[in-house]
């Protein structure tokens, strides 16, 4: 039994095109918060890891949570707080490369072990290049595909991805929040 923890459309798609079967699970409440001294790369992983504390694990269960993280200038941007927010964001990555974190964690209890639970945790990085954005585009984008939702104020796989992104250096689907060849390895060995 999979399930995962995220009720993010982009993760289920991707994780639903993998071809196994999983579910849905989505504690409240958790706290998404991080020491101010962390390195940005380390960010996602570390909440990813807390994401997956509160899950009991039983014999034959796997549990799978990520988080994703925009970085541009030692910035770490998560999901813009309003339509405002969400502009420089967009202005700030206009022009520049950037980092795209997300990082995952994979609980598991092996049903040989008289339910020993185990833990993988990993995070995946690719760089992100962006043209230089005009400010008609970035207001069009945040007025017809509100990324409110999304780190950095963007989905790849959406219009601003289209015109904007000039070039990409990695996994484009970490980009969308969802490392599936890295999960599909690590789901692999469990």
């Amino acid at each position: 039994m999979i399930i995962l923890a995220s009720n993010s459309p982009r993760r289920k798609e991707l994780l639903t095109g993998l071809g196994v079967p999983f579910k849905v699970l989505v504690m409240p409440g958790i706290d998404e918060s991080y020491p101010a001294d962390l390195p940005a790369s380390e960010i996602a992983e570390y909440i990813a890891v807390k994401k997956a504390e509160p899950y009991t694990i039983s014999e034959g269960t796997v549990v799978i949570t990520a988080d994703t993280v925009v970085v541009c200038d030692n910035e770490v941007m998560g999901k813009p707080k309003d339509e405002d927010d969400a502009y420089r964001m967009l202005r700030k990555l206009s022009g520049k490369t950037h980092q795209v974190y997300t990082g995952v964690c994979i609980k598991s209890a092996k049903a040989d072990c008289d339910s020993m639970v185990t833990e993988k945790h990993f995070s995946v990085c690719t760089d992100v290049t962006f043209k230089e954005l005009t400010d008609e585009e970035i207001w069009h984008y945040i007025k017809e595909y509100k990324p409110m939702d999304k780190a950095g104020a963007y989905g790849i796989q959406e219009w601003i991805g289209y015109i904007g992104i000039t070039g990409i250096h990695g996994s484009y689907y970490n980009v969308m929040g969802f490392p599936v060849q890295r999960i599909y390895q690590e789901l692999q060995t469990l």
